[in-house]
C-alpha cells in the first residue's frame, strides 16, 4: 500500500495543481483510489499513471473534452487524433516563424 500517495504529494511528484486534478476527477477522468482515516484522498499507481497521461495529452494541445474521447480509446483512434494535432501544431508553428521573422526584420528597421 506504499505506492498510495495523497493529493498533494502527486501535485508535487507530478507538477499539477491541486485544481488541475480535481477538474480531471470533476471530469470523470480520474478518481481517488480510496480516502485514509483522515479523509485524505489517494491515489494508486494506476491513478498516477492515468493522470500523467491526462497531463501528456494537454501538453501536445488536446482539451479535457478530447481527452475525455482519447484516454480509453483504441490505438488507432488516438493516432488519428495524435495525426491531425501534428498538423494543427505545424501550422501553429509556420505562423509563429513569420511572425518572429516579421518581428527581426522591424527590430532591423529600428536599429538602424
Amino acid at each position: 500500500m506504499s505506492d498510495l500517495k495523497t493529493l498533494q504529494e502527486i501535485c508535487n511528484e507530478l507538477g499539477v495543481t491541486r485544481r488541475a486534478v480535481q477538474g480531471y476527477e470533476a471530469a470523470n477522468l480520474v478518481s481517488p483510489a480510496r480516502k485514509n482515516k483522515y479523509g485524505y484522498l489517494l491515489y494508486g499507481k494506476a491513478e498516477q499513471n492515468r493522470i500523467k497521461e491526462i497531463k501528456r495529452y494537454q501538453q501536445f494541445g488536446f482539451q479535457i473534452k478530447e481527452i475525455k474521447n482519447l484516454i480509453d480509446a483504441p490505438d488507432c483512434v488516438v493516432r488519428e487524433a495524435l495525426e491531425r494535432q501534428v498538423v494543427k501544431r505545424k501550422e501553429e508553428q509556420k505562423r509563429l516563424n513569420a511572425t518572429i521573422e516579421d518581428m527581426n526584420e522591424l527590430i532591423a528597421k529600428l536599429s538602424k
